[in-house]
């Protein structure tokens, strides 16, 4: 048996003997139809324990559920942040932390999330944090995600947010990228520009 799988079944092992689980790898997790609270603190005591590219991503994708909201966006911030802008080889783990950070982030990592989007070296890997900002009630919000629809890279994923947070006020902004040159930016953009127009009418 490979480090890899050595690792993985290491996990599933003590998710199974602490919380009463039967799986084979943390990727069963990941697969399940069934919540699992329980785990999720064992899985954040593992998830800086491992170096094993692959069986981190499993771990925090196994995370990037709701019941981890405000549990585990701290420890998510910090595998980010942790993964240079140069490490080529651990950059889809980086994105798969940021779309974990979508779903769990909270106000008490905004400051980081602030951050990380404006940081243009992380380049895509921001694409899903961006989108966390739309579950923030941070005043700062707003202003970020305007200025972020500037931003090529993820301005697609701003006018998400934005949709998210109802701000009716970036309908201008978002107008220009109905003609944007990667379709799916057009078309989430003449979606959110549908709902804010709509919800600034009520």
């Amino acid at each position: 048996m490979n480090t890899r799988a050595n690792e993985d079944a290491r996990i599933a092992s003590i998710l199974n003997e602490r919380i009463g689980l039967s799986i084979n790898s943390v990727f069963d997790l990941v697969n399940s139809k069934t919540a699992y609270p329980k785990a999720i603190p064992i899985l954040l005591e593992c998830l800086p324990q491992t170096s094993e590219k692959w069986i981190k991503e499993g771990i925090v994708r196994a995370l990037s559920v709701k019941e981890a909201r405000g549990r585990a966006d701290s420890a998510l911030v910090r595998e980010f942040k942790a993964i240079s802008p140069d490490d080529k080889e651990h950059q889809s783990l980086k994105w798969a932390i940021g779309n974990a950070l979508s779903i769990v982030g909270t106000n008490s990592v905004a400051d980081d999330l602030f951050e990380i989007v404006q940081d243009l070296s992380h380049r895509k890997a921001r694409e899903m944090v961006v989108v966390a900002l739309g579950n923030l009630s941070d005043p700062r919000a707003p202003e970020v995600l305007m200025k972020l629809l500037d931003d090529d890279e993820v301005c697609g994923h701003a006018v998400l947010a934005i949709a998210k947070l109802k701000l009716c006020q970036a309908v201008p902004k978002i107008q220009r990228l109905t003609e944007h040159v990667k379709p799916w930016v057009r078309k989430e953009a003449e979606k959110a520009i549908l709902k804010l127009t709509k919800f600034g009418r009520n």
